[in-house]
């Protein structure tokens, strides 16, 4: 039976790879000063500059669950065409949309008895979840069944190593991942937190360095004590908040340490975004262990 790989607007994928690996993609939901925006549209191009100049410029930027209507019409689109379904959600540990989501298809499955209708909380977020979902794309073009995609991600979504830094400490006091008093003094002092998803899907902070050159210097030595080796031979994800110099940088010093010519760049999602902010640089990798 065939059937099409689901992800959310989380995994931060170019609209290329996704009609590459032939993927629906659920969008989430934002506002800007009140005012909601869907993070994916197919087919339109989101100003990701101008979404981060709004933040940098005081904007206030919430998030939300997705529109589960929209989610059903999506599902029942792929089942009523005969295919079956499997969906790689967002972290539950940084959102509720895998566990709302999980529970559409459960209903859905009512509707569609006969009908294969898998869900995987990945665990991961940004480029860690589209990561996933691109290997999972892989399997599928090699032939996989629905069933042993799902139990490949399963198996290796703890060994998908998230490691990531921001510019701005407010914007993680804001959302609640610092104090307001570290959020200060760090920008006072020029520090620059080292972060990564942990094996329930939380972003935990790990080390704070002083400075930009350290903190990207910090993800490639997670890197080199970390990744699955040959490295040179991984397809690795880098995601960014407007910052694209440091995202090339670090792609840089990855290619002169490993060789590896796979590195892949792209934009974090508004949704991500609001709660990281600009600045944000976020590396993505197989490894051996995440710490």
């Amino acid at each position: 039976m065939p059937y099409t790989i689901v992800t959310d607007s989380s995994c931060n994928l170019t609209e290329a790879t996704i009609d590459e690996c032939e993927l629906e993609i659920l969008p989430l939901i934002f506002f800007v000063d009140g005012e909601q925006y869907q993070s994916y549209l197919k087919g339109e191009k989101t100003d990701l500059k101008q979404f981060y100049t709004m933040m940098r410029d005081g904007k206030v930027v919430t998030t939300s669950l997705p529109i589960l209507t929209e989610s059903e019409k999506v599902f029942r689109g792929i089942l009523d065409a005969g295919n079956d379904v499997l969906y790689l959600g967002f972290s539950s540990g940084l959102s509720g949309t895998y566990e709302a989501t999980d529970l559409l298809l459960k209903e859905l499955s009512k509707s569609y008895p006969d009908r294969t209708i898998l869900s995987v909380d990945t665990l991961a977020a940004s480029g860690g979840q589209g990561l996933l979902v691109w290997y999972a794309a892989q399997k599928k073009k090699e032939g996989a069944t629905i069933e042993e995609v799902r139990d490949w991600v399963e198996v290796n979504k703890s060994k998908l190593a998230h490691w990531f830094t921001v510019d701005d400490l407010m914007f993680l006091f804001r959302g609640g991942r610092v104090s307001r008093s570290s959020a200060w003094a760090g920008t006072l002092l020029n520090i620059k937190p080292v972060l990564h998803v942990d094996d329930e899907g939380h972003l935990i902070p790990m080390e704070k360095v002083r400075g930009r050159k350290k903190s990207i210097q910090g993800l490639l030595n997670h890197m080199k004590q970390t990744a699955d080796e040959p490295v040179s031979e991984q397809t690795v994800f880098i995601t960014h908040g407007d910052c694209l110099e440091d995202a090339e940088y670090l792609a840089d010093l990855i290619r002169k340490e490993f060789g590896t010519k796979d590195i892949r760049i792209n934009y974090v999602d508004p949704v991500i975004g609001a709660h990281s902010g600009p600045g944000t640089l976020a590396l993505f990798f197989l490894a051996s262990s995440k710490n």
